[in-house]
């Protein structure tokens, strides 16, 4: 995760809400690619299940990453 990715993702955690705006969709999805290395999709939005592990699998990166050292 790079400088950029890291701080747009403390905003998305800093929002509090039950939806996502569809860029914010849309960031999560490109996240979730570039960081699980696969390609880029997005996920039906009628599986919620999905899309709330794939927040879960990026919040996991996030808390091992030290700020300071990006």
């Amino acid at each position: 995760m790079n400088k950029d990715q890291y701080q747009k993702w403390t905003e998305f955690r800093e929002k509090v809400s039950n939806s996502i705006s569809h860029q914010e969709f849309e960031f999560l999805c490109r996240l979730h690619s570039d960081l699980f290395d696969h390609k880029y999709y997005k996920p039906c939005t009628c599986r919620p299940k999905e899309i709330n592990k794939w927040i879960k699998d990026i919040n996991e990166k996030y808390s091992e990453i030290d700020p300071d050292a990006l």
